[in-house]
C-alpha cells in the first residue's frame, strides 16, 4: 500500500472513532467514509440512521460492517436493477470485507477462538463478557458503562470496519486504474 493510500486508511478510521464516541454505529462509519472518498449524499447517510446497535439496536447484524457495506454500495453497487453482473460482484466484495472485518476484530481484541457470526450481540459478547438488551434503558446504559463508546468496544469495532472498506475500495480503485 503506498503512503497516500495509508494515510487515507488512517484518517477513515481516526474519524469513524471519533463519530462512534457521539454514538450511532453505522452511520459513524459511512460518514467517515464518504468524507475521506468524496462519494455519497445526506439521504444515504440519512439512511443509516437506524441500523445501529444491529439493526434498530436488536443486536442482529453488526452496524459499523452495516456502514461499510452501504459505502461499498455507493462506490461500487449497481445503478439498474437489471444489471445482475455488477450485483454479483458486489455480493462477492461485500462477503470479502464481512471475512476481512471478522479476522481484524478476532486479531484486534484478542479474542481466542473465531468469530461465527457479525451479530452485534455476538460481538459484544465477545468484548464484554455478555450481551445487552440495546432497547432497554437500563440495559442500553449498561453498556455504555462498560466502555461501549470507548476504544474498548464499538469505537474500535468502527474504526476496524471503516479501514476495512477504505483498503478494499482502495484496492478496487488501483486495479481499476491499472487496467
Amino acid at each position: 500500500m503506498k503512503r497516500r493510500e495509508k494515510v487515507i486508511v488512517r484518517n477513515v478510521r481516526k474519524k469513524a472513532e471519533k463519530y462512534e464516541k457521539i454514538g450511532g454505529c453505522s452511520q459513524s462509519v459511512l460518514l467517515a467514509l464518504q468524507e475521506e472518498f468524496n462519494v455519497g449524499c445526506l439521504e444515504s447517510f440519512k439512511a443509516a440512521t437506524a441500523l445501529s446497535g444491529g439493526v434498530a439496536r436488536y443486536g442482529e447484524t453488526c452496524g459499523a460492517l452495516l456502514g461499510a457495506l452501504m459505502f461499498l454500495g455507493i462506490i461500487y453497487g449497481r445503478e439498474k436493477i437489471e444489471d445482475y453482473e455488477t450485483y454479483v460482484k458486489v455480493v462477492e466484495l461485500s462477503g470479502s470485507i464481512r471475512e476481512k472485518f471478522m479476522k481484524e476484530l478476532e486479531e484486534e481484541f484478542g479474542f481466542r477462538e473465531k468469530l461465527k457470526t457479525t451479530l452485534c450481540r455476538d460481538i459484544q459478547k465477545r468484548i464484554f463478557g455478555r450481551s445487552f438488551n440495546l432497547r432497554d434503558p437500563g440495559e442500553y446504559q449498561a453498556f455504555i458503562d462498560s466502555g461501549a463508546h470507548t476504544r474498548k468496544g464499538c469505537v474500535k469495532v468502527c474504526g476496524i470496519a471503516a479501514k476495512v472498506a477504505a483498503e478494499k475500495a482502495l484496492e478496487i480503485l488501483s486495479r481499476k486504474r491499472s487496467s
